[in-house]
């Protein structure tokens, strides 16, 4: 079992890829992933996934390693990061990505949800199919209005995983969360990564420019343009039903490919819909009072603060 966990996190398009490579270079140990769609093998443009070489540089897990339509969840990855932690030996562990509900279920555990069954899970994919989320929103409204209240009601998969859990229990979602923080057996250090320039603070409230990742999110979305996107979303096309796919970069072209938008109001709608992920992530991670905030180019101050962090 490792020591210490060094947790390196922040908005999408920050900058955390070349960053975490220094560190693990420096501490010589291996980068965990902590994003929900880089495990899929096929989609890595549109993921921004570690090339080849960066993962020759330093050994990746959980990169390219399912395929669109496996089933995988954060309680299955907290499973699996806990086996790898306990496996590797070191004092230093990193794990870096942008996906929230990785991250917090390796920190601080994720509650006992039943394992849904393969008949469930193809029977609400139908539905999903068939019916369109408004439906299924309004079916968890009546079957857990509690969990209702709080559920991302944009998001397919938490909508159809609450769903898939009522059905096949008959209690509601939301009565299997108990919210209880696991201790862990190893020293977490957690670095959250932000480029946002301080304008002013009114009535308590900081009120930040984004400006700088915002131009970041744009270009790399122009970058994976001209690196395939449209190529790998057309080879994807035929699974556009799996909950891997519904997600930013792929609906977006899906809509191109179906005669709905231009070409050029899919990148447009890609690179606004990637700056709200932005803004959620930030609202998420900011709420967490053991992170401590760096830019993406103080390396050497990231490194001396996990240094002094240590145990």
């Amino acid at each position: 079992m490792v020591d210490n966990l060094v947790v390196i996190t922040g908005p999408t398009g920050v900058g955390k890829t070349e960053l975490c490579l220094t560190v693990a270079e420096y501490f010589a140990t291996d980068i965990i992933n902590a994003d929900s769609r880089q495990i899929f093998a096929e989609i890595p443009i549109g993921t921004a996934a570690p090339t080849a070489e960066q993962r020759q540089r330093v050994r990746h897990h959980f990169v390219a390693t399912h395929h669109i339509g496996d089933y995988y969840s954060a309680s299955i990855y907290e499973e699996d990061v806990m086996r790898l932690l306990k496996e590797k030996e070191g004092r230093v562990a990193l794990l870096s990505g942008g996906s929230m509900m990785y991250i917090d279920a390796v920190c601080n555990g994720i509650d006992e949800i039943p394992t849904v069954d393969e008949k469930t899970r193809e029977w609400m994919k139908q539905r999903l199919a068939d019916e369109g989320l408004t439906a299924l929103v309004d079916e968890l409204k009546r079957m857990d209005p509690k969990h209702w209240e709080e559920v991302d009601k944009n998001n397919p998969r938490r909508v159809v995983h609450a769903l898939e859990i009522c059905h096949m229990t008959g209690k509601p979602y939301s009565s299997f969360r108990t919210g209880e923080k696991k201790k862990r057996p190893f020293n977490i250090i957690k670095i959250g990564l932000t480029r946002d320039k301080v304008l002013k603070v009114k009535r308590g409230q900081v009120i930040a420019d984004h400006s700088e990742l915002y131009e970041r999110i744009n270009d790399r979305v122009l970058q994976m343009v001209e690196q395939g996107l449209l190529d790998e979303a057309k080879s994807v096309q035929s699974k556009r039903g799996e909950s891997a796919l519904n997600t930013i970069g792929y609906k977006e072209i899906f809509k191109y490919l179906d005669g709905d938008i231009p070409f050029e109001e899919a990148v447009r709608q890609i690179q606004s819909n990637s700056r709200e992920y932005a803004r959620k992530q930030l609202t998420w991670y900011k709420r967490d009072r053991e992170m401590a905030w760096f830019h993406p180019n103080q390396t050497d101050e990231i490194i001396a603060y996990i240094e002094k962090n240590l145990k």
